[in-house]
């Protein structure tokens, strides 16, 4: 057992996307390899109960199994505690000889989405405990996962977008009959309403009309406090990975043809019709432009790890539009974010001992900092 890195991967979670999240962690943990890792496994039960589960030192049977794996710890108290007893103060991921600690989490890989796990809060944890993790840190997990304040630095970059408008549920209440104008006068419909703050297309509506409009306003905020709405753009739906750190690498482009009206959750999740064209087929020079545009809303929201890039190629001229961007996409079969590495020339084991070296290397760089001062 000596040399392996321990993980600890968290999954479940409270959001409206816990489903996805099994999904997601299944997947992954199928795929790991085991002769360089121990998994710790971290369930989040729907109501925030954290349990541990026995060490695992091989992929999982099923996703039954992994919501059961953190029966045998009581309490979340307990599955929370053990997490964070983990040494704060940490000299590296590896001992003075060499050998991985394997007393301590060498990485946690919080395979959550949507609210409480991509959102900045879970990041913070493992901030404050000291511990590497995967993916998007704090303010870029944040940033990501609310839609308005994300299309309002795309905006800033310079990043071409849809027409959009946001709004909290006060600003609706106390102003409905002007928000319905705007939408109606700026976007038009079609347009699509969605929760500012979630994920993997729950709580979204395509609506035609000021009846339909209310109705969609209604579901988004049953899901979050703030909805966005966004024009509709004919327009063919191109996707794109990105992987690293300050010095970001993007795949190969792909492009979603949805088995719905749109790609909704049924399309992405449930019913596996919709098709992936990877490589997507485009011409060098929009190849080129898609996957400079992935990079610079990578950075824009002070990205690291992975995410994946949505565009829209609008089909009257052409123009490419950065629709959002996804700091832990899906790793479930259906999935685009590891496909496109695949295509790219990076399996899927690949893939995940990146994610873990990226970690790594980002822990260790922020311990280079000074975060106090003495006179």
């Amino acid at each position: 057992m000596a040399g392996k890195l321990r993980i600890g991967v968290v999954y479940g979670g409270r959001s409206g996307e816990h489903k996805v999240s099994l999904a997601t962690a299944f997947s992954v943990l199928s795929n790991f390899d085991y002769d360089k890792y121990e998994i710790v496994p971290y369930y989040i039960t729907k109501s925030g109960e954290w349990r541990k589960g026995d060490l695992m030192i091989g992929p999982p049977k099923s996703q039954q199994q992994l919501m059961l794996e953190g029966q045998r710890t009581l309490e979340d108290e307990q599955a929370v505690g053990k997490l964070l007893e983990y040494r704060h103060s940490r000299e590296g991921v590896r001992s003075e000889s060499g050998q991985a600690a394997l007393t301590d989490l060498d990485v946690v890989f919080p395979l959550l989405h949507g609210t409480f796990g991509e959102d900045g809060t879970i990041q913070g944890l493992f901030e404050m405990a000291g511990i590497p993790y995967v993916g998007a840190g704090v303010l870029a997990s944040a940033v990501a996962l609310d839609k308005i304040v994300m299309k309002k630095l795309f905006a800033q970059e310079g990043l071409p977008q849809c027409i959009f408008r946001g709004f909290t549920r006060t600003d609706w209440e106390r102003r409905q009959s002007y928000y319905i104008l705007e939408i109606e006068t700026a976007l038009g419909y079609p347009c699509f309403v969605k929760p500012a703050n979630l994920g993997s297309s729950v709580g979204i509506s395509k609506v035609r009309n000021r009846e339909e409009l209310l109705e969609a306003v209604k579901l988004a905020f049953r899901y979050d406090r703030k909805v966005i709405v966004e024009e509709f753009v004919d327009a063919r739906e191109i996707e794109v990975s990105v992987l690293g750190n300050d010095e970001p690498i993007a795949s190969v482009p792909g492009e979603v043809v949805s088995s719905n009206e749109f790609y909704d959750y049924k399309a992405k999740y449930v019913d596996g019709k919709s098709a992936m064209i990877i490589p997507a087929d485009l011409t060098p020079e929009q190849t080129e432009q898609v996957r400079e545009m992935a990079i610079r809303a990578f950075k824009a929201i002070d990205g690291s790890g992975l995410c994946r890039a949505d565009f829209f190629l609008r089909k009257s001229d052409g123009a490419i539009l950065i629709n959002e961007v996804n700091t832990m996409p899906g790793f479930t079969p259906y999935s685009m974010y590891p496909l496109l590495w695949k295509e790219s020339g990076k399996s899927y084991r690949e893939l995940l001992d990146d994610l873990i070296r990226l970690a790594i290397e980002r822990y260790e760089e922020r311990q280079k900092l000074d975060y106090g001062y003495e006179l």
